[in-house]
């Protein structure tokens, strides 16, 4: 009973670390600094479905809706605020780190090696952004289903089965890849999975299909009840997206720095499997669980290539260094299993360090990847200058890097003329905390605007875009449009049949004025 006790105790203690570490990390990085557009953009769709407005139907959006709603259900707990929004991430850091933990146990690694692994991915999960962000969801749930893939693969219980398609369409609803190339390569497995065990006693198998039904009828329901039109989301999610991905899969350059230079430190993780192999390559392959070893093995080396693949194609900042300690504890499973060899254990554990310690530091204290790095971060300002909502927040941007205290001031009197505006407006911004903070409750009919989401002339959903947006701005009866920031015109003239019924006014360095009373849409 004592030995029992201790297990437990010891149990609840690996979690409680987990757990505090990784909140303490995303908590950090999420209140140190700020990428306009990134770091806004979820704050700013949650605010929006808050009064009542839904993705797809009443504003453009070729990222998934599963961050929308997510961020909605925090600012409805916790209301809107700062605090809540880096919630958001660190709740998802902390089923990261705790689902690691959860899977290397039940592959058969200690529980002091198995917090290891977690804790460096809760250090290198979320923390590099520290606010909700499309990549680090679809690529975090894609991990988790490719854990729960392995376990369904190993262990054979209806409830991995039953969660797989969930966590795939979870990740496919915040951004479009890695999911749906995991999709193909995991029906691929299962298939070759039911070939190894010649269709026999796969009732465990067919929970996969009340996992698709569950999803389904998820989906359908918030479809329905927002009455959210299915073309919409076709168009939107689907088409248009396809057709960006096939631009960039022609232009996509694969040059050294590219494929090696810049994930070196992934492959480095993945090198110490050459030993397992070796011995792996030795055994007779008649057993059934070495059979599904080798298949496992064959699931992570194409998961990988997978998750490369389409950080390649997302041409972002580097976000998926999360998986080196994935990699590693899987290594570590393999050379326990297969090659016994504790001098390689320790090489892990040396790569795990250093990588760990690396992009730490690269990307949260200098915040690669929200363009700060080399920033003096003493300049930064007190957040609720601008509003108390953002209070706690170290305000510093790559936009005014050495000088937030004039990009508040800027700010706070461009609050102050978007509040006293009477005329129906709404804001085309990067800085998204706007609408919430003014008041501002028409929104934007589009996520962001930026030359992926606002398709281009040449492309073929630029007509559908263009009635979309003209739109939900008649709808709603817009007659001014302020642009704060980044001057976003070129976005918005195209959608005139006389640009001349346009009257810009500039308020001041980052605001423009459109007065659109006397404009008359295109038909």
């Amino acid at each position: 009973m004592n030995r029992i006790k201790n297990l437990k105790n010891s149990t609840i203690l690996y979690f409680s670390l987990i757990i505090l570490l990784s909140l303490t990390f995303t908590f950090y990085s999420g209140y140190r600094g700020i990428f306009p557009i990134d770091s806004f953009l979820i704050f700013d769709a949650g605010f929006k479905i808050l009064n009542g407005y839904q993705p797809f139907k009443d504003y453009w959006s070729i990222t998934g809706p599963f961050l929308d709603y997510f961020q909605y259900l925090f600012f409805k707990m916790f209301g809107v605020n700062w605090k809540s929004y880096v919630l958001h991430a660190g709740t998802i850091n902390i089923i990261l780190s705790l689902a690691t933990f959860y899977f290397f146990l039940n592959i058969g690694l200690k529980k002091v090696h198995s917090c290891i692994y977690s804790i460096s991915i809760a250090i290198l999960g979320y923390p590099s952004i520290g606010t909700p962000f499309v990549d680090h969801h679809a690529s975090i749930f894609s991990l988790l289903s490719l854990m729960t893939l392995i376990l369904a693969l190993k262990k054979d219980h209806y409830c991995y089965w039953f969660s797989l398609p969930l966590l795939l369409g979870f990740s496919f609803f915040s951004k479009q890849i890695p999911s749906a190339y995991l999709s193909i390569l995991f029906l691929i497995i299962i298939s070759i999975y039911l070939v190894i065990k010649k269709f026999r006693k796969i009732s465990n198998v067919t929970y996969l299909l009340y996992g698709i039904v569950s999803l389904i009828l998820i989906c359908s329901s918030i479809i329905i009840i927002n009455d959210i039109p299915i073309k919409n989301i076709l168009i939107q999610y689907i088409f248009y997206p396809i057709s960006i991905g096939e631009e960039r899969s022609h232009n996509l350059n694969f040059n050294f720095n590219n494929v090696f230079s810049q994930f070196k430190f992934i492959y480095f993780s993945l090198l110490p499997l050459i030993f397992p192999i070796y011995y792996l390559t030795k055994i007779k392959v008649r057993k059934y669980q070495n059979l599904i070893d080798i298949l496992i093995l064959f699931t992570l080396l194409f998961s990988v290539l997978i998750f490369l693949y389409s950080q390649l194609m997302t041409k972002n900042q580097i976000l998926i260094f999360f998986i080196i300690p994935f990699c590693l504890g899987m290594t570590h499973y393999y050379i326990i299993n297969y090659c016994k060899n504790k001098k390689l254990i320790y090489l892990l554990f040396f790569i795990i360090i250093i990588s760990t310690l690396k992009f730490h530091i690269r990307f949260n204290i200098d915040k690669k990847f929200m363009e700060l790095s080399g920033v003096d971060f003493s300049l930064a300002q007190p957040g609720q200058i601008l509003d108390q909502k953002l209070s706690g927040l170290k305000w510093i941007t790559p936009n005014y890097i050495n000088n937030p205290k004039k990009e508040l001031q800027l700010l706070l009197e461009s609050k102050t003329k978007i509040i006293k505006e009477k005329k129906t407006k709404i804001l085309v911004t990067d800085y998204q905390i706007l609408p919430s903070i003014t008041k501002t409750l028409k929104f934007a009919p589009n996520k962001w605007f930026d030359d992926l989401s606002v398709p281009s002339k040449k492309n073929k959903y630029f007509d559908t875009y263009k009635k979309f947006f003209e739109n939900k701005i008649k709808g709603q009866n817009i007659q001014v449009i302020f642009i704060v920031g980044e001057n976003k015109s070129k976005y918005l003239m195209n959608h005139f049949s006389d640009e001349s019924c346009v009257y810009q006014d500039r308020i001041n360095e980052i605001m423009l004025k459109l007065n659109i009373e006397k404009c008359n849409f295109k038909n």
